[in-house]
């Protein structure tokens, strides 16, 4: 097994991979800014390098910085977490020149799938059903106009070389388009410096369902699905398993037709293919090439530890899993906890924390890097922590959700605790009747 592996990420996901290394007795180092001194995951790690000021792009993103700290260190392999450089093809070539492993997907891999457009190019050769639209990328308006006349509105357009809901927009009908449309690419230009955009018929109600996999030279597996449609623009606040909306033939059919695409692009490590389902029919969307926030969930149900696969694919280049000994048992639910103003436009709330208490107790996981006297700083994504807890059926799971985050307390900043007390009260969620855009049409706190 690999001696020594530098986590290039920080926070929650920073201390979720240290806890993994440290089980197998791996030693770890901790990257971080001047201003992640004092962060959990600087604490946990064997040893740790400030490569940069708080600015991400002087730190976390600072490529000759992280591998200086790599030769310094001299660590093995590199586990790139999620955000910041997970998902860069550029880095991971960089690490294969250097002989150094990183956790995931080959460079090619990521650049492939990372293409929104090729993706879906490549999703649609092996088998899976794509939303209607450009066949790729539409730099003119001319050429964009044909398109909507084509699979007529609403159409969404999107970033081609990005996502988070960066350079999204939803065209209504034909008399918001121009604006829309130059919107668009002016956000993809400065978010991305790629103004080029895609057209894809948009869905008004969807659902959204994505499939775990692990994957090696050996085999593909999965880890059955997780829904993901608990959103506000576009980012997501609730993940459960398995989804409460698919019946067997469905799920049979989504997973199946998930592995054959992924073996067949000799994909290698974990990672997540997403899809939106609408009338009974799912529709691909797009592949995350890294372990996603949500994948406690999985891990939950299923009682595998999903960054160790992770690792022993990057080491041995083979899952260990067959699909035969996968077994899903209960249900499991998610809460992103942020440090945001749900009554003030989710505003982010920085500060000291000056109280807090985590919720325990059966069936109960806390995945978090914060503690009573941590600062929160704003200079990056305002998640602090999330709450999972499993049931035996989904009425159980929520029930002990309620009961987690009434434990749940948080002083000196404030979050969106309260807000997911209501969210998972609320009738449309108990009765699962919702979808992406529920938050987004009606108010809750």
């Amino acid at each position: 097994m690999f001696k020594k592996i530098l986590i290039a990420n920080r926070g929650e996901i920073a201390v979720r991979v240290i806890r993994a290394c440290k089980e197998w007795g791996i030693a770890t180092v901790a990257i971080h800014s001047d201003v992640d001194k004092d962060s959990m995951h600087v604490r946990l790690a064997d040893e740790s390098i400030c490569i940069g000021s708080h600015q991400p792009a002087s730190s976390y993103l600072n490529i000759p910085a992280i591998m200086s700290a790599i030769e310094l260190t001299n660590s093995e392999a590199v586990h790139p977490g999620y955000g910041f450089l997970s998902e860069n093809s550029d880095f991971a070539k960089i690490l294969e020149e250097n002989n150094i492993k990183f956790i995931g997907p080959s460079s090619k891999l990521i650049k492939m799938m990372g293409d929104k457009i090729q993706a879906k190019k490549i999703a649609k050769q092996y088998g899976l059903p794509v939303i209607e639209g450009s066949d790729g990328g539409v730099s003119s308006k001319k050429e964009a106009e044909e398109i909507c006349d084509k699979i007529g509105f609403p159409i969404l357009i999107k970033a081609a070389g990005g996502g988070g809901g960066k350079g999204m927009k939803i065209v209504s009908d034909k008399s918001k388009f121009d604006e829309l449309f130059s919107a668009a690419k002016s956000e993809a230009k400065k978010y991305f410096g790629n103004d080029e955009v895609y057209i894809e018929k948009f869905f008004q109600n969807p659902r959204h369902i994505e499939v775990q996999i692990l994957s090696g030279k050996n085999r593909t597996v999965h880890l059955n699905e997780r829904d993901c449609s608990v959103q506000r623009r576009h980012q997501k606040l609730i993940e459960e398993t398995p989804s409460p909306i698919l019946n067997d033939k469905i799920r049979q059919d989504l997973l199946k037709k998930t592995v054959d695409m992924v073996s067949k692009i000799g994909y290698e490590g974990a990672g997540t293919v997403e899809f939106i389902y609408e009338k009974e029919k799912f529709y691909f969307l797009e592949m995350n090439t890294r372990v996603q926030v949500e994948h406690p969930v999985t891990e939950m149900v299923t009682g595998i530890d999903i960054i160790k696969e992770q690792i022993w694919i990057a080491y041995t280049g083979n899952t260990a899993l067959e699909q035969k000994d996968i077994n899903a048992r209960g249900h499991a639910i998610e809460c992103r906890i942020n440090a945001e103003d749900p009554k003030k436009n989710f505003q982010p709330s920085p500060g000291i924390i000056s109280m807090c208490h985590q919720p325990s107790g059966f069936r109960t996981r806390v995945d978090g890097a914060i503690y009573q006297g941590y600062k929160v700083t704003p200079y990056y994504d305002s998640m602090i922590c999330k709450v999972i807890c499993h049931g035996r059926n989904r009425q159980e799971a929520i029930q002990r959700m309620n009961r987690s985050l009434e434990e749940f307390v948080i002083e000196g900043i404030t979050t969106t605790i309260e807000l997911h007390k209501k969210l998972l009260n609320h009738k449309k969620f108990t009765n699962s009747d919702f979808n992406v855009s529920w938050l987004d049409n009606e108010k809750i706190i």
